[in-house]
């Protein structure tokens, strides 16, 4: 790619009586002061329409389009368009849980690149997968991950989702020790509310509902793309665009709207063991 072309999801627009402003891959709208420069003949560079010249005060706008990062390279790591190849060492990936999510999950890491395959609970770390990846239509009941907790450690990726109701959870990828855990997510919204007697009731069950919540083949593929999405950004060691990094991140679907919200979230520190007494 040129250096002097616009970087994936950068926009130049001509603004009637005020020039040219960019429009950053964040959507955010700046406006461009060009000196000397040409507008015309600068939004001409930045499309490639045009070779590169001999023009000073051209060159120095495009050189401070480089060092904002929208043109050349900049913002294409960790694009569809810009991932490396799934590493074939990355490629055994073992889903768990229920159809609904894990059938869209499989055909999406699939064409990424990776091979997806069912297991059972009790085999989670059987062959030395690269990652598990665990889906839940429902509440997690207790202590059923607290086995695949343990496998950051083993150097095996953990990554699971789970319902709540109208509310979805994408939990954080565990890829090494010291990652958050499910264990560790629980902690932190236990923490976080002032309902926590409820909410943890809530986990044990037993639960008495309504008509039970259906989860839409919409809602399915959404979750579905996020793990994928986290699970790739793993795999091809590829950034993330912005916001929340992917091992400190919780994210919160409503599935009645699909709008998705990030909360930060931490490991928990493990309690200090209580010193001894003289004898």
């Amino acid at each position: 790619m040129s250096r002097d072309r616009l970087a994936p999801g950068v926009e130049v627009v001509t603004v009637p009586g005020r020039g040219l402003a960019v429009r950053t891959a964040d959507g955010e709208f700046l406006s461009v002061r060009t000196g000397r420069a040409d507008p015309e003949a600068l939004a001409h560079r930045l499309t490639g329409a045009v070779p590169g010249g001999q023009d000073a005060a051209l060159d120095r706008v495009l050189r401070a389009f480089e060092d904002a990062g929208y043109t050349g390279d900049a913002g294409r790591t960790g694009s569809a368009a810009s991932r490396v190849p799934w590493p074939a060492a990355r490629r055994d990936v073992r889903l768990l849980g229920d159809p609904a999510l894990t059938g869209p999950l499989a055909a999406y890491l699939r064409a990424e690149g990776a091979e997806p395959r069912l297991a059972e609970p009790a085999a989670l770390a059987d062959g030395e997968p690269a990652a598990v990846v665990w889906c839940l239509d429902g509440p997690v009941p207790d202590g059923l991950w607290d086995a695949a907790d343990r496998l950051p450690a083993q150097g095996i990726a953990w990554l699971r989702c789970h319902r709540e109701g109208w509310q979805a959870y994408v939990e954080p990828l565990a890829a090494a020790p010291g990652d958050v855990t499910s264990a560790h997510v629980r902690a932190r919204r236990l923490a976080a509310t002032p309902a926590h007697r409820e909410l943890a009731a809530y986990w044990r069950g037993p639960r008495t509902a309504g008509e039970p919540v259906r989860l839409t083949p919409t809602a399915a593929g959404l979750l579905a793309a996020l793990l994928a999405d986290d699970l790739t950004r793993w795999a091809t060691d590829a950034t993330d665009p912005g916001g929340l990094p992917a091992r400190r991140r919780l994210r919160r679907v409503d599935l009645r709207t699909l709008t998705v919200t990030e909360h930060p979230v931490l490991p928990v520190p493990g309690v200090a063991p209580m010193p001894g007494t003289a004898g």
